[in-house]
């Protein structure tokens, strides 16, 4: 067992924190937030986040997971001290590292173990690794000799706990082979693949792979523009494609583009890197444009589709989170669709299982919140899915038909099959497959 400090208690740090507890290690996470640290003291997570509150009470309860707003506490004796606070966009792109440097000021002042490892799981640029050891060495003030592990997280949000005991693979990357061989041993209960490198290359892989997978997206969303236009079907397309092993079938579904705090923020940062080496990432600059373009999506469709423009309509938006499983209202798709909504004088009414308190700081002020699937579609002229919560996919197709004044339904998830669809009378478009209309029969998409 390891004596462990975790600063920073978002997404990250605190599923960080609680996992590394809950595989017998002393954990202490840190948070300048004094209510919101009485909270998780309590075993009560201040995010969504399926399983995390029952490990958190489990581990409190064991004795081995603690919090406070008292870095020397945290850092007393610590072998690990981990670093987890947010990076969030300049408004050039790049990343503000300056709550990473605060937290490295705050390690000089507090960190009382010889031969620490501070650890850093936010994601920084590369070469921030190495800046945090010259800020916590040069604001030491005594002869404490620490090293800087690169240990970038891989965790989707929603299934973030699971992510953490079923990794493809641990990065870490470091100088120096014992401080490397100490962050191996506090994971290896995890019985996670472990990947070493230099600190340079570990950085990197975590926006590497971040801005991979926005191209995945971004590229099978331009395949199904192009079927919906053809009368292809954009599923199908794509469980071709992912039969190819060099190709895989992960991040090939169709629709309204990617959200979140990861990939939106993690591809801009990377083309500032590439651009501070001169280098123009012509490539991710078109996956970001794409992205943005399918956002637009279900509105072009419904000014296709809707008699008399949007204007005084009623609009049932399901869904709000950027994606299920989470109450996280980064760069949701739903932002953009609300607010455009309401500039043409919709009346919206939304719902979503677990996001609607973050959404209303979010979100124009006239949007009306409810309280089931429901109530929002009652007497609705449209619907729009925007998130593919299981509860919107296992609704029966009869609600819209029995709710809506007119059931015109817009999927920018697909989360239906058409051969379920065809059996409804609905008039339903979704992303890169053909249409089907109240009576039944297949046209070209609107899309």
């Amino acid at each position: 067992m390891k004596k462990i400090a975790i600063v920073g208690t978002g997404y990250v740090g605190l599923v960080t924190g609680v996992a590394l507890s809950d595989i017998g290690h002393d954990v202490t996470c840190v948070d300048i937030d004094e209510t919101k640290v009485a909270k998780m003291n309590q075993g009560k997570s201040p995010i969504y986040e399926p399983g995390l509150s029952e490990l958190m009470t489990k581990n409190i309860e064991k004795g081995n997971l603690h919090f406070t707003t008292d870095h020397s506490i945290a850092f007393q004796n610590a072998a690990a001290i981990y670093i987890a606070v947010g990076t969030p966009e300049r408004a050039d792109g790049s990343a503000n590292l300056d709550f990473v440097q605060q937290v490295a000021r705050d390690i000089a002042a507090n960190v009382s173990n010889q031969g620490a490892v501070v650890v850093t799981k936010s994601t920084v640029p590369v070469g921030t690794n190495k800046l945090v050891k010259h800020w916590i060495t040069e604001a030491l003030d005594r002869d404490i000799t620490i090293e800087v592990v690169s240990n970038p997280e891989f965790l989707r949000e929603g299934s973030a706990v699971y992510d953490t005991y079923n990794g493809d693979r641990i990065v870490i990357g470091a100088e120096s082979e014992e401080a490397a061989e100490l962050i191996e041993a506090i994971n290896k209960p995890f019985g996670v693949p472990v990947f070493r490198t230099d600190i340079e290359s570990a950085e990197m892989i975590k926006y590497a792979s971040n801005a991979f997978l926005a191209a995945k997206i971004s590229f099978i969303n331009e395949i199904g523009t192009i079927c919906g236009k053809l009368g292809a079907n954009i599923e199908d397309v794509a469980a071709g494609m992912g039969m190819d092993k060099r190709i895989g079938d992960k991040f090939l579904n169709a629709g309204i583009g990617y959200g979140g705090s990861c990939f939106p923020k993690d591809t801009k940062a990377l083309i500032q890197i590439a651009g501070g080496v001169n280098h123009k990432f012509d490539l991710l600059e078109s996956v970001i444009n794409v992205n943005n373009k399918q956002q637009q999506l279900p509105l072009d469709i419904a000014h296709m589709v809707v008699r008399g423009g949007l204007e005084g309509k009623k609009v049932a938006m399901l869904g709000l989170a950027f994606k299920p499983n989470t109450d996280d209202m980064r760069e949701s798709a739903s932002i953009v669709l609300a607010h455009k909504l309401a500039d043409l004088g919709a009346n919206i009414t939304a719902f979503d299982p677990i996001a609607m308190d973050n959404a209303k700081r979010l979100l124009p002020e006239s949007v009306h919140y409810v309280a089931s699937t429901e109530e929002a579609l009652q007497d609705a002229d449209v619907a729009f899915i925007v998130t593919e919560w299981d509860e919107f996919k296992d609704l029966p197709l009869t609600v819209f038909e029995q709710k809506m004044k007119q059931p015109i339904v817009i999927d920018g998830r697909n989360c239906y099959p058409l051969s379920y669809v065809e059996t409804a009378n609905i008039d339903y478009y979704s992303i890169g497959r053909p249409s089907v209309i109240r009576a039944g029969k297949s046209n070209q998409p609107a899309n």
